[in-house]
């Protein structure tokens, strides 16, 4: 990379154009082309995605006011100002994005538009490729050994690591 990442880890913010612009993706392809899936108008698939929908913005919402109190920088495009760990960021190091990819899931099921699945995963593969591994070398460079112990603890999507892998 060839710019100082203690700067900021992007110039553009990536995650909100891609999930935003997959949701948007997804209606479109879904009125253009939809694609038929008789299996996600049962309703139990559908509540099952309100209830994906509910969950994502929660963790959302949860994460964004975490960082919040903590006065750290929500902004994807400029520098971090604190390393949360507590919270939602105690079991995934990108709440906010496991929560946009959830919430994109949910819509696939609840709507029943099969766009937004793959979309979903499309876009949280683009946000790791083009924000994720960007910001950790940002939040190395400016939080060095805190932020290396947290990632020992914490994996990037979700879930604590087992103590035996914590080195």
């Amino acid at each position: 990379m060839d710019h100082d990442r203690t700067a900021r880890p992007n110039a553009i913010p990536w995650p909100p154009i891609l999930y935003g612009g997959g949701a948007l993706l997804a209606v479109l392809l879904h009125q253009a082309a939809p694609i038929p899936a008789r299996w996600l108008g049962i309703p139990p698939l559908s509540h099952l995605g309100e209830a994906m929908i509910l969950a994502g913005l929660a963790l959302d919402l949860w994460a964004m006011a975490t960082m919040w109190r903590a006065k750290a920088n929500i902004l994807p495009h400029r520098a971090a100002t604190a390393l949360v760990t507590h919270g939602p960021f105690g079991f995934s190091r990108n709440p906010i994005y496991l929560g946009n990819t959830i919430l994109l899931l949910g819509a696939g099921l609840a709507f029943g538009m099969v766009w937004f699945l793959p979309i979903a995963f499309l876009a949280a593969a683009l946000t790791a490729h083009l924000a994720i591994a960007r910001e950790e070398a940002h939040l190395n460079a400016r939080f060095g050994r805190d932020w290396r112990n947290y990632t020992l603890r914490v994996n990037r999507w979700l879930g604590r690591r087992p103590p035996s892998t914590r080195k």
